[in-house]
């Protein structure tokens, strides 16, 4: 009786999760509508006073940044749309063909989902005889430890544990484990992801197929995308970051950026430069952060290709409030800085063998949207302030108008009305996130991680001397690296 009680509150919870998604939906659909049904009746004296606007000096500084924006983004989409049309992703290899590999999975304050971490490893279907699992301790202050070791019990001699004395840093953790490598090729995945039984088949065929290949990027989905707004809206984020920009630079082998999430790396292109990644600096300080893109450089340097493997699917867990979000996203734009100017070293050099025309495109559209694209913020706040009522209306249009391409395209790719969630996103960054890339080019020099914590709850259950007779539901997982 009590389990059918029960299983009736579930259903009755999921019929009210489910009845608050459909109205969310209708308020962003009845939104979309009323804006840009607004925009359409009043258009005639939108652009009776714009024409008055440009005719300002802020005005007229304003429409030329918007134009030049304007025109590069029309290019970029129309490149990026036929590159991704291109794309097509490799039929998997045989177990014959696969190569060993080492997977590394870093954790620091991570609590029990890194035994589901290393559970969704050790289930993929990819040969248990050529597959190295290491997992690294970053020194955490909670529980982590102690769910690696129930992970270590279960899968035995297939997971070999580390622990390092005090936390690093991410970096750290990584060089650990590749220190410590025997396969040829090295697997990162973040200790807060879960991947798919053919995703390491995936990832890994790309470097079967072609010799020059000496790094791939796996596909991040959002793993908590039914816990809240911020989780539906990255995840429609996540979808046209991966399949639609990492396919398109995939086709001129140069993804920008490889994920911690899940990416790979032939051995013999990274091993050699190991110890000079590890050490790296910026502005005299160590380079704790961005270790994913600083390995993605080092590949790209040494000549070889970097690729997408969209059905590598990887899931991670995302921030569910508005502070934990904007850190994850500072840490990654300060990182874009740091990175950028790294490549920008090397990219118009005959840095190796075949096309560069496209990694170089890439590279440049990246700095014209940390250079101009910044400029134009600025610009737009000025213009916003000084004529309100002018521009006001147009942010929302434009956002609104925004959220097409990305909302388009989940749409196209999932086939779901959770694709709705594109618009309020942009939105939501036009209004409360645009200000992170602004400050991240002012401040790169700062490497703090600031996504992970240790609340006293965490503390609490690190301190008990036999954590299987207690709850270990205190050991959830309270931030993200």
């Amino acid at each position: 009786m009590d389990l059918m009680a029960d299983e009736a509150a579930k259903e009755v919870t999921d019929r009210k999760s489910r009845a608050k998604v459909l109205l969310l939906k209708g308020v962003i659909v009845t939104a979309l509508i009323g804006m840009l049904t607004g925009g359409v009746v009043l258009w005639d004296d939108i652009m009776l006073h714009m024409k008055g606007f440009v005719s300002t000096d802020l005005g007229g500084v304003f429409f030329i940044l918007a134009n030049v924006s304007g025109a590069v983004g029309l290019f970029s989409l129309i490149w990026r749309v036929v590159l991704t049309l291109m794309y097509k992703s490799e039929a998997p290899c045989s177990d014959d063909e696969l190569p060993t590999i080492t997977i590394v999975v870093p954790a620091y304050n991570e609590g029990s989902q890194v035994l589901k971490t290393l559970r969704s490893i050790a289930a993929s279907d990819y040969p248990a005889a050529k597959m190295q699992l290491i997992a690294v301790d970053d020194g955490s202050k909670d529980d982590t430890w102690l769910w690696m070791k129930r992970a270590s019990r279960e899968l035995g001699e297939r997971l070999d544990l580390r622990r390092l004395d005090r936390n690093s840093g991410k970096r750290r953790a990584l060089y650990e484990g590749f220190m410590n490598s025997t396969g040829e090729i090295l697997v990162t995945i973040d200790s807060d992801s879960e991947i798919a039984p053919d995703t390491l088949r995936h990832l890994i065929t790309p470097f079967v197929r072609e010799a020059q290949v000496g790094s791939v990027a796996g596909n991040v989905r959002v793993l908590n995308a039914h816990r809240g707004m911020i989780p539906k809206m990255m995840d429609v984020s996540f979808t046209f970051s991966f399949d639609f920009i990492r396919a398109s630079q995939s086709q001129v082998n140069t993804v920008l950026t490889t994920p911690g999430a899940l990416s790979a790396y032939r051995d013999s292109v990274v091993r050699p430069d190991l110890e000079g990644w590890l050490n790296q600096t910026f502005c005299g300080r160590p380079a704790n952060i961005g270790e994913d893109r600083a390995l993605t450089n080092l590949v790209l340097k040494a000549g070889y290709f970097v690729r997408f493997a969209r059905k590598a699917v990887v899931y991670t867990e995302v921030p569910l409030g508005y502070k934990g979000l904007c850190r994850m996203l500072l840490r990654w734009a300060r990182s874009n800085v740091r990175e950028s100017l790294v490549m920008g070293r090397f990219v118009f050099t005959n840095f190796r063998k075949g096309g560069k025309l496209g990694g170089r495109i890439n590279f440049l559209l990246q700095v014209f949207a940390m250079t101009v694209g910044e400029v134009l913020k600025i610009s737009a706040v000025c213009t916003l302030v000084a004529y309100p009522l002018i521009m006001g209306g147009n942010f929302l249009v434009g956002a609104a108008m925004g959220g097409t391409v990305p909302a388009l395209f989940y749409l196209l790719r999932h086939r779901n009305s959770n694709c709705l969630w594109g618009f309020p996103y942009c939105l939501f960054w036009v209004l409360t996130l645009s200000w992170i890339s602004l400050y991240a080019l002012v401040t790169p020099h700062r490497s703090s991680w600031l996504t992970r914590g240790l609340t006293e709850e965490h503390k609490a259950v690190a301190e008990q001397p036999d954590p299987w007779t207690v709850s270990v539901a205190a050991s959830a997982r309270t931030g993200l690296r």
